[in-house]
């Protein structure tokens, strides 16, 4: 079975089976990262790009009084920092949320594939565009919704990043959050959290244990939160 990055860019590319064979390769050494662990810190300068192969991670900033705002939750066949391609200094952090399999590929050999290969450069390209509009997504979501839909929307669009490269089974996949973490993201209290995720269950809408999360109708949970999927650029998907 193909891994995660080459499922979710053969969506939107023409990939040959040489290009495939590469994507392949640069995934087939990670390292496994603790739960918790920071993978770079805000500062650094990294010398590789790394690649979710398994599990999630987080992208992260630290406040003056000590606060954490999660901004991005990076998922199987997400490069946390395709941008250090461009911008060398890291301005914010990336952690494992448990343990992880993170590929470390080096600079110069991304600079290089993407020279050779023009398909690979523009299905990363949308790959970094798709990362832009979830942080819209989000910056709306936290601004302009209630708790109860906010947290419905994320887990609708965590739903739709998970379907795209293979990871949802029978309208379930994992999500390895705490309420702490789900609070770090929407600007929430975890006891709001809890009340939230509590009306969600009561309603019908999820069914959370053991770090999965079971939507049983996404339509209706789409209808509720005010979800709309154009932010991940479905048009661009291939038809096979």
């Amino acid at each position: 079975m193909a891994n995660a990055l080459t499922r979710k860019l053969e969506r939107v590319a023409d990939l040959t089976a040489g290009e495939r064979e590469v994507l392949e390769s640069l995934c087939d050494r990670p390292r496994i990262i603790r739960a918790g662990q920071d993978i770079l810190r805000e500062g650094d300068r990294p010398e590789h790009l790394h690649l979710v192969v398994e599990g999630w991670a987080i992208r992260y900033n630290i406040l003056p009084n000590g606060a954490r705002q999660i901004t991005a939750y990076l998922i199987p066949g997400d490069f946390c920092d395709l941008h250090v391609l461009v911008l060398e200094q890291m301005d914010h952090s990336i952690a494992a949320l448990g343990p992880a399999k993170i590929a470390y590929i080096p600079k110069a050999t991304v600079n290089l594939l993407t020279r050779q290969l023009p398909e690979l450069l523009q299905a990363l390209w949308w790959a970094t565009l798709v990362d832009e509009g979830v942080l819209r997504a989000w910056i709306v979501n936290m601004g302009r919704r209630s708790a109860f839909k906010r947290a419905g929307h994320l887990m609708c669009g965590m739903y739709e990043r998970m379907n795209n490269v293979g990871l949802v089974h029978g309208n379930a996949f994992s999500l390895p959050l705490t309420q702490r973490e789900i609070a770090d993201t929407l600007g929430l209290t975890p006891v709001h959290i809890g009340r939230v995720i509590s009306r969600l269950r009561k309603e019908g809408l999820i069914a959370l244990q053991k770090k999965e999360l079971l939507i049983p109708d996404i339509e209706r949970l789409k209808a509720i939160s005010g979800f709309d999927s154009r932010y991940l650029h479905p048009e661009h998907v291939r038809v096979n």
